[in-house]
């Protein structure tokens, strides 16, 4: 994949976001060796980027983490180091968002310099198989919600509609005319659909812009 200077990730609760920006470091790694990973899912305690902490670090890559994750502040304060993010343009990051409109709180305070930048992808992981996000429509009202409370536009939309361990080739498949849709409904470019490794194969001759997935072991 291409990458701007900073690639923000958000998402409904469990649609494999941080699992989706773990996997984006590491390639955007490959390429760029001054790369950062940052942990704004200050609301969701059970799926961490910090959990993959020692992955990251063997790959040479810097996270950079809330120590509130997982508390009950509303508007949770953020590190320091958090607005190197923007202050430091030598890096590129990958930022993971929380979840829905409260998640995406932390990310306004770093919004307006984001914008004024304006070297960033702000991608919407869409997951057909979440309660919440079965359609087009609520799917669209989930994005709407997160844009406003964060205070930046998506510009793409990534599709991980996934079952989990229960996942195979054609449950992807089933989920293509739904990422379709939300992509012409929001007006917004579907950039890639991702898969885990093990289906990548059976997939490349049938799906274009397929992301391979490395399921990290305390985030599935």
């Amino acid at each position: 994949m291409d990458y701007k200077r900073i690639t923000l990730l958000c998402g409904h609760y469990g649609s494999g976001k941080t699992n989706i920006a773990v996997n984006m470091a590491m390639d955007l790694k490959k390429q760029y060796d001054n790369t950062v990973i940052a942990d704004l899912d200050i609301v969701n305690p059970y799926f961490r980027t910090k959990d993959s902490k020692d992955v990251l670090e063997q790959a040479g890559i810097r996270l950079v983490a809330s120590q509130y994750a997982g508390t009950n502040l509303d508007i949770p304060a953020m590190p320091q180091e958090m607005y190197s993010l923007t202050d430091d343009r030598s890096i590129k990051a990958i930022l993971d968002i929380g979840g829905d409109d409260r998640g995406a709180l932390a990310l306004g305070r770093l919004a307006p310099s984001i914008r004024k930048e304006g070297d960033y992808e702000m991608l919407m992981v869409i997951n057909r198989y979440r309660p919440l996000t079965r359609d087009a429509a609520s799917t669209i009202e989930v994005m709407r919600e997160i844009e406003y409370a964060g205070g930046i536009p998506f510009t793409g939309l990534i599709n991980n509609s996934n079952l989990g361990d229960e996942t195979t080739a054609q449950v992807v498949l089933d989920s293509v005319d739904y990422a379709e849709e939300v992509a012409r409904a929001s007006g917004l470019p579907l950039v890639c659909t991702t898969v885990e490794k093990s289906l990548y194969e059976e997939l490349s001759d049938k799906l274009e812009r397929l992301f391979p997935l490395t399921l990290q072991p305390k985030i599935r």
